[in-house]
């Protein structure tokens, strides 16, 4: 087995964060570096994700290094996404590093592409490592939530709240464009808990005229408002906004939240879910099992092998998608 075959016991881990950050990332940390010392083990954290390993940006953690992080967004170990790393000589170059750090093993916090890219490390050198799930949209299998889903959730409610307000007030049509390329995660959940009118999401054809017509129908009835959420991933709000002012001629507006989803104080939820992941991921390294991921499935942990755990759909997608369009 290699280096599996090597490691009599595990005295060091190594931990990062990739990819896009999430609110909750720093719960997990918090949780792996006090949960492995209480076991016996030193944790390094890798800074930058993938790209600070291949540049040896490592750095010692201990119980200070974690002290009142368990309520800061975003990551304290930064992050970042590396072209280099996507080769399998950069995973070479990276197995390399980590047993020069005498690092014995890797947990990973992030989404597809980190998973992707351990699993793969995982394959090519069996080098012995967790992923943790960490990512807003909520795609990843063997886990109903993802650390991070639930805040991002819940910050673009509370704006699309206050935008509501304006919409009703000035008698306007609002586009807000939230987060997801490929994932109409946020969107749904979104359009269903704002009680927006519309749902615009990557995984379904959309039909503008039919939009528009319902829109203008609405407008006859003496509707003064209407909410339309957008996934990124499946238009431009100010594209759609002009679409609609040129179809209706009524006046509409666009807002993206962008980047303000992925910040701000974790979620209670976030917090419970990151702090039981992170234990789980050490436990995973202490009793050897590698190449794992570690999620929550009906409120359990549960463990999937890493290379199944990428790119799920949004099991719920079709019954949120008709309730918003039945609650229009």
């Amino acid at each position: 087995m290699g280096l599996l075959s090597g490691i009599s016991k595990i005295k060091k881990i190594g931990i990062l964060t990739s990819g896009g950050d999430g609110p909750g990332m720093n719960a997990a940390v918090r949780a792996v570096v006090r949960c492995a010392f209480k076991n016996d083990m030193e944790v390094d954290g890798i800074m930058r994700g993938y790209a600070g390993l291949l540049k040896e940006e490592i750095v010692p953690l201990n119980h200070r290094s974690v002290s009142n992080i368990i309520n800061r967004g975003g990551t304290i170990l930064k992050t970042a996404r590396s072209k280099e790393f996507s080769t399998d000589e950069g995973k070479a170059k990276a197995v390399e590093i980590l047993k020069k750090h005498k690092i014995d093993a890797l947990i990973v916090i992030g989404g597809d592409g980190t998973y992707r890219g351990a699993s793969r490390m995982y394959e090519l050198f069996n080098y012995p490592v967790v992923g943790v799930p960490g990512t807003i949209d909520n795609d990843l299998n063997g886990t109903d939530e993802t650390i991070g889903c639930y805040t991002a959730v819940n910050t673009a409610l509370d704006a699309i709240d206050k935008i509501r307000d304006t919409a009703h007030s000035m008698e306007r049509i609002f586009i807000i464009e939230v987060m997801g390329n490929k994932s109409g995660y946020i969107a749904v959940e979104v359009a269903l808990g704002a009680g927006a009118e519309d749902v615009i999401v990557p995984e379904r054809p959309f039909d503008y005229e039919k939009m528009c017509h319902d829109i203008k129908e609405g407008n006859k009835r003496g509707k003064i408002s209407w909410m339309i959420v957008v996934a990124e991933g499946a238009g431009k709000a100010h594209e759609i906004a002009k679409t609609i002012t040129t179809m209706t001629n009524l006046e509409s507006r666009f807002v993206v939240l962008g980047h303000v989803q992925r910040g701000g104080t974790p979620s209670g939820q976030d917090r419970i879910l990151a702090t039981r992941l992170g234990a789980a991921a050490v436990q995973l390294i202490k009793e050897k099992k590698f190449g794992k991921a570690v999620g929550i499935v009906q409120d359990e942990i549960n463990v999937i092998d890493l290379k199944d755990a990428t790119s799920k759909e949004f099991k719920h997608l079709d019954e949120f998608y008709r309730l918003v369009k039945t609650l229009t």
